[in-house]
């Protein structure tokens, strides 16, 4: 079995002036700095104003830092957005596209998550893909079809365990308190990695990181990162609280951090 090290991450979403970000990641890196090791990844994606002050709190500590989306092309006449190319150059490593609130408030399709993705490979960043099923859908029984769908229509061409993550968020977790139970979220990821399995290759679904999102807190996470196709989390509410995010980060399995 190939041991994925899991990989803690969080979305501030539109949270965050440059003090309380700055606030934020410091009291992240002081963490990572008072302990020898850690068995984690630890990312955070601050909203685009407030990148570069997030860099600089956390340089040196091995915390990554991403963007919460990005466009498809690399510039051009295109009011308010940000390329991949424009969050490398500011020391970014990640890039979350596909989030559901992307898909829903703004109608990205996968086709277009799946070019965002390319632009993020072609500028170096790791693309994070999210994908997840509502509501309506989960009770109409077809959240395995939709996770499939978007995971095939989202996924870049020649995407490798070293250029992808995968989030699975059920839409109607995020935010609410509510998380599926162990049973279906392992269901789901391991439906994941076979679809990826077939999309890509046997070795980039064994090495692929699959994360859950969705009401992640310290008091479940322990039971969702044990397991055995959960690879990590991407944090929504409890990433703005660094107790309670790096209580997360400890509860991945392996030696205790804290």
């Amino acid at each position: 079995m190939i041991a994925r090290r899991p990989l803690i991450a969080g979305n501030w979403k539109m949270n965050g002036l440059k003090a309380e970000a700055r606030a934020l990641a410091e009291a992240m890196a002081a963490r990572f700095n008072s302990v020898g090791s850690v068995g984690f990844d630890m990312l955070l994606c601050p909203p685009f104003p407030v990148i570069g002050t997030v860099v600089g709190a956390v340089a040196g500590t091995g915390i990554a830092v991403g963007g919460q989306d990005c466009h498809a092309k690399v510039s051009g006449a295109h009011t308010g957005d940000v390329s991949a190319a424009m969050l490398a150059d500011q020391g970014c490593q990640f890039v979350i596209v596909g989030h559901s609130e992307r898909r829903a408030d703004h109608g990205e399709s996968d086709a277009q998550v799946r070019a965002k993705a390319e632009a993020a490979l072609a500028a170096g960043l790791v693309a994070v893909i999210c994908v997840g099923e509502t509501e309506a859908q989960r009770d109409a029984g077809q959240t395995l079809r939709v996770v499939e769908t978007q995971l095939e229509g989202s996924l870049p061409a020649g995407a490798t365990a070293q250029t992808v993550v995968i989030a699975y968020e059920p839409v109607w977790a995020i935010g609410t308190g509510r998380t599926p139970t162990l049973n279906d979220v392992a269901q789901v990821h391991g439906a994941i990695r076979a679809k990826v399995a077939r999309v890509l290759s046997a070795e980039a679904a064994a090495e692929m990181r699959v994360l859950y999102g969705g009401s992640v807190k310290p008091d479940n996470a322990r039971a969702l990162l044990g397991l055995a196709d959960v690879d990590g989390a991407l944090v929504g509410g409890a990433s703005l609280k660094a107790e309670d995010f790096w209580a997360i980060g400890c509860a991945t399995p392996g030696p205790d951090a804290d």
